[in-house]
């Protein structure tokens, strides 16, 4: 599978990502109501990063220059504990320890992070291995999909729950399954995708069902009891 075109998807995702946060975000500063915390001016901040970087890395690898991908992707070792603390500090700041279903609400925002973790960790672990490398950079690039996808629906076409939240996640499963039928034939890191679409099940059926367990709802009220915004 060649994934050296793999920027004119994520290229593409712009569009969506502009649409899916329109109402609740990017439009607030044209109506002069941006009243947003930093936490969320630095989270866009870090995931538009993240984004750049998903398109300029697989072009880099297209017109040969190894060495500024390479550069580019040490800089990642960098970006990404950022985004990380972006996305920890913003699910901090807008939940508090009377929230309802505290635990379940904590668990929207770090699955992302355990889906973003398996595909970086991937990537990193093989990056010398460039069809292992690649797969798992898609699926830290798909961790971006249902935070864009879910908004879209719902916010700007107006489907409710749960049917919005269903319509939002169906993509991420649709390009998994299209993806794993496509590197039937392949030698190398089959497994990875596989791995990826049992990890979004298993995060999507917790996040559905809100199913927690109780070390689980332990470490939501701890994580929220931090001194942290």
């Amino acid at each position: 599978m060649k994934f050296k075109y793999a920027d004119y998807y994520f290229s593409s995702f712009i569009i969506l990502v502009i649409i899916g946060f329109w109402p609740t975000y990017f439009s607030k500063f044209f109506d002069g109501t941006a009243n947003f915390s930093q936490y969320f001016h630095f989270h866009a901040v870090t995931a538009v990063l993240w984004l750049l970087l998903l398109i300029v890395q697989p072009m880099l690898i297209r017109t040969k220059k190894f060495r500024t991908h390479r550069l580019i992707g040490k800089f990642s070792y960098i970006l990404v504990p950022i985004l990380f603390i972006s996305i920890i500090l913003l699910a901090h700041f807008r939940l508090n320890p009377d929230t309802e279903n505290l635990a379940w609400r904590v668990w929207i925002p770090f699955k992302d992070l355990f889906i973003f973790s398996f595909g970086f960790g991937v990537a990193i672990r093989y990056r010398k291995t460039v069809a292992i490398h690649a797969r798992g950079m898609v699926v830290a690039g798909m961790a971006l999909i249902e935070p864009t996808m879910v908004r879209m629906v719902v916010n700007v076409f107006g489907l409710e729950q749960p049917l919005g939240y269903y319509l939002g996640i169906a993509p991420i499963y649709i390009i998994l399954i299209i993806l794993i039928i496509k590197e039937r034939n392949e030698v190398k890191g089959r497994w990875v995708f596989k791995w990826a679409i049992g990890l979004f099940l298993f995060v999507h059926l917790i996040r559905i069902f809100k199913i927690i367990l109780p070390f689980w709802d332990d470490f939501a009220h701890w994580y929220i009891s931090l001194p942290l915004t």
